[in-house]
């Protein structure tokens, strides 16, 4: 008598498997997130039939050249997958609904097959003159390009297997996709994760580039089980505001590059135009001559992006809590640089609200703009519009100091093409000044703490004096 097939109960937000079902994930904590699968039972191999394969054993020196690269014709897109696609990789794509994947990945395989290239677009979203229509409202003209309309992955793999000629599949999305020899619903966990082994089997065996896309959660992570992160190459996000025209496309793991690079795109009515000066279109519309406004001369991977910070102070309303509210930015980071504010440099904001903003829509995450955020942070407390044509880069720690960060002579000279005649930057040792030369005709001001940055604008002693002017 055949034995039954046992269940678990899988997390479909991080995928850890429990014993029985229950309403929240003890891992994760998500709520109603844990589904049943069923798991077939396996034949216990004998103990006498047992094949030892011969493991084979090479030593880390030798020659290997680099992997061959699939360029997609988008420098943005190559950009971030360190050259451009690998053949047998396999690169999932995440990101919020109607961001831009899907045209995305539409213009890169039009792209591809205008190269002569042998591509395929299999959609299970839409139906082959939904895509159509999308590529004439984008005037993308590729008569060699592939289209299919499914879901089924048996048809799908078959369809590949027969014609080995594909060097670049892309499947939107993973979470449509449909294997009858699981018993569960598309975008299951386990119908995610089968569906994605067949289809990464099939591309590490065959030779193709394989571009699953994924839908994300409302945290923003890859919908799905946790493994799937774990089972690609390279893992990337398309992010943006949709109030912003910016796309910025991040590579949170690379296989083949690094995975600190970004790809800029605008958003507009013909689809998605790369942005290869994102620095200039960042500062476009910024104004010099308003408090409260600063330039950050930050880094992106290998490429130096300037941003504006914009930062507001203003009485606070009401007996509440003062508000403090930020967008790009880390929220603790604020709190903890106005804590050393207060404490290091005699400034107050216990009793004012406190508003920053990161303009274009571009999230920052690198300790580095700590001294342009203060900048932006003082200028607006004093009511002091800082310098048009001066940048600012540098850590603040707990005591007030101005630390040195990475890249410094790739943030001053982004800054001087942009037309910047000055920089603030932490202090450098005598050695280093001298070896490192700044370009011509930016000037560089060093800060060692805080408090120098404070005396540009505000004395510490009539700081308490601005904040009861201003509440007043």
């Amino acid at each position: 008598m055949a034995k039954k097939p046992s269940a678990r109960f899988v997390c479909r937000e991080c995928g850890a498997v429990s014993p029985k079902w229950s309403g929240r994930c003890d891992i994760c904590g998500a709520w109603n997130s844990i589904e049943e699968e069923s798991v077939e039972p396996t034949a216990r191999a004998r103990r006498g039939n047992t094949h030892v394969g011969q493991l084979q054993v090479t030593q880390l020196d030798g020659d290997t050249a680099p992997p061959p690269r699939v360029k997609t014709q988008m420098a943005e897109f190559d950009r971030v997958l360190g050259g451009g696609l690998v053949p047998g990789s396999v690169v999932l794509i995440g990101g919020d609904p109607g961001i831009g994947k899907s045209t995305l990945l539409l213009q890169a395989t039009c792209a591809l097959s205008q190269a002569r290239k042998k591509v395929i677009y299999v959609s299970g979203e839409e139906a082959v003159d939904q895509i159509r229509l999308r590529a004439r409202r984008l005037n993308l003209a590729a008569p060699k390009l592939d289209l299919a309309a499914s879901i089924n992955v048996a048809e799908i793999t078959a369809k590949l297997e027969h014609d080995r000629d594909h060097q670049v599949v892309v499947i939107d999305s993973i979470q449509t996709m449909w294997l009858d020899t699981v018993e569960s619903a598309p975008g299951s966990v386990a119908q995610v994760r089968a569906s994605a082994f067949e289809l990464i089997r099939l591309a590490k065996t065959v030779g193709f580039s394989l571009i699953l896309v994924g839908h994300v959660t409302k945290e923003g992570a890859l919908a799905g089980p946790r493994v799937l992160e774990h089972m690609v190459d390279a893992v990337m996000y398309f992010e943006g505001d949709r109030g912003h025209q910016f796309r910025i496309l991040r590579a949170a793991k690379n296989r083949f590059g690094a995975t600190d690079e970004i790809g800029v795109f605008a958003m507009t009515d013909v689809g998605l135009v790369e942005v290869p000066n994102p620095s200039a279109l960042f500062l476009a519309e910024r104004r010099g001559n308003i408090a409260g406004s600063a330039v950050f001369a930050g880094m992106e991977g290998t490429r130096p992006v300037l941003l504006e910070i914009q930062a507001l102070v203003s009485a606070k309303a009401g007996d509440g809590a003062p508000r403090r509210a930020v967008v790009g930015w880390d929220s603790g980071r604020l709190n903890m640089l106005l804590a050393v504010m207060e404490a290091r440099c005699g400034l107050r904001f216990a009793g004012m609200d406190v508003h920053l903003n990161i303009a274009g829509g571009l999230r920052v995450t690198e300790p580095a703009a700590d001294l342009a955020v203060a900048a932006a942070l003082i200028s607006a407390l004093s009511g002091k519009p800082t310098s048009a044509g001066t940048s600012y880069f540098g850590e603040v720690g707990l005591s007030g100091e101005v630390r040195q960060v990475a890249q410094a002579d790739l943030r001053l000279k982004e800054a001087a093409k942009l037309g910047f005649d000055a920089a603030v930057l932490p202090r450098r040792s005598t050695a280093a000044a001298k070896r490192a030369q700044p370009p011509e005709g930016l000037s560089i001001h060093e800060f060692g703490h805080l408090s120098d940055l404070v005396a540009r604008f505000i004395t510490p002693s009539k700081a308490a004096e601005a904040v009861r002017a201003e509440a007043t």
